[in-house]
């Protein structure tokens, strides 16, 4: 199981499609899987039922999720402030893609579907969300100005990881 942290922007999805490819391993966003599983959009989610009510789901999402089948999963930015998340991402191998503020504004601004773009304390969000990322992660690689095939490649190389039989990588644990 390798899951990939980070704030919005910091190339989540994008790095973790190629690292699945890579490894022959089916990749997850848990913010799909969570609209999937409410049947609604996040934007919808947070008007309709609030962040609280968004963050406990997306902890039962995530949950459920690493219980399961050996896959790349991309969290939501906000999912690592979920201390019953963190005490789950402990027996997975979390890479935190680390963005500079501005760089991740650059990349995300303007996206109607991201809600905590419209707070007015979202840099203070950022700030306060960086010690949670590093104190979970088992790995951190920078994402500023670097294409995600490098970014891929460089975690890859620093898990050690080479697909193994069935395109599984040999580290990876099968679920309790």
């Amino acid at each position: 199981m390798i899951v990939l942290v980070g704030f919005m922007g910091a190339g989540k999805t994008t790095v973790g499609h190629l690292i699945a490819e890579r490894l022959g391993l089916p990749f997850t966003d848990s913010d799909e899987a969570i609209e999937q599983r409410a049947g609604r959009s996040i934007p919808q989610i947070f008007a309709e039922d609030g962040e609280p009510a968004f963050r406990a789901l997306e902890h039962q999402v995530i949950a459920e999720l690493l219980d399961g089948p050996a896959l790349v999963l991309a969290l939501g930015g906000g999912a690592a402030e979920h201390p019953g998340t963190r005490d789950r991402l402990a027996r997975a191998q979390v890479v935190y893609l680390q963005v500079g503020y501005e760089q991740a504004m650059q990349r995300v601004g303007g996206d109607a579907g991201r809600p905590l773009l419209a707070r007015p304390d979202l840099a203070a969000t950022y700030q306060r969300r960086l010690p949670r990322y590093a104190e979970i992660a088992t790995l951190t690689v920078s994402t500023d100005g670097r294409h995600p095939e490098s970014i891929s490649e460089d975690i890859l190389a620093r898990l050690g990881t080479e697909p193994g039989v069935g395109g599984r990588a040999p580290y990876l644990p099968s679920p309790p």
